[in-house]
Parts: C-alpha cells; structure tokens; sequence
C-alpha cells in the first residue's frame, strides 16, 4: 500500500522486516523515522513494555547507519489457566530451535529466551510453565 501510495507510512515488527525490506528495495526507497534520545527516555519510562534498542546498520537495504529507537519483543499471550505442561513445551518448542528458526526468518534471530526476560517488566508474569523452562536453561534463577 506504501508503494502505490494508499498509505504514507508502514509501522512494522523485527529487524529483517520483510515490509521495510520490500520498500527498501524499492526505487523509492525508504526513510526510518526514529525517536530522539529523550523521546525513547520519556517512553521507556512511561511504558515498561518498549525498550530501547538499535537496529544495526544494513539491516535493511540502504541503511548505513544503526537506527536508535525503541521496541518490544515477540510475545505469546495465553490464558492464564492454560496447563503449565502445555505452556512448558510449546516455550522449549520455540526457544529450543532459536538458531534454526534464526536461519528461517531473519525476525527470529531477537526472539530468544534471554531477550524476553529482559524485556518483561517482572518475570512473575511470565506463565509458570515458561518460567519453568527458562530456570531449566538458566535465563532465570
């Protein structure tokens, strides 16, 4: 839509972006526009949620330099009475296989077990099947 003009901007998720990278490519190209250094402070302090975090240079086609801004990592929402075994496997499922989905998906490659316990803002929310998974690998005490 961005590229036959029905939207003026794209608000997207994860480095390697397949939108950013589509637009990146294109002859237009693209402009990254990021928060200053005082906006990402007044936000991290305001929502516990978004972090801040650099995307590196050539990440994306025709950018030269790392982009500061802010984010949030990919996260699973589920029922708090889901069955913590279900919880348990489908986390070592995802987390167990961060390098071949990395490999996959160039978006994946932040979604790790140690990039989500420092993202959330107390690991009690963290499901207690999770939780126990990530005590087992040693990204939680």
């Amino acid at each position: 839509m961005v590229l036959d003009g029905r939207v003026a901007a794209l608000w997207g998720a994860g480095i390697g972006y397949p939108g950013f990278t589509t637009l990146a490519k294109s002859p237009a190209g693209v402009r990254f526009i990021a928060p200053t250094a005082d906006e990402i402070a007044r936000m991290s302090a305001k929502h516990a949620l978004f972090k801040p975090m650099t995307i590196p240079a050539r990440s994306y086609p025709n950018q030269n330099a790392p982009i500061n801004s802010m984010g949030s990592w990919s996260f699973i929402l589920a029922r708090v009475d889901l069955d913590d075994e279900v919880t348990y496997r489908l986390a070592r499922t995802l987390h167990g296989a961060e390098g071949a989905f990395c490999k996959k998906l160039a978006q994946a490659c932040e979604t790790t077990a140690a990039n989500t316990v420092a993202a959330v803002p107390g690991v009690e929310l963290l499901h207690p099947g999770v939780l126990k998974y990530f005590r087992e690998i040693g990204v939680v005490k």
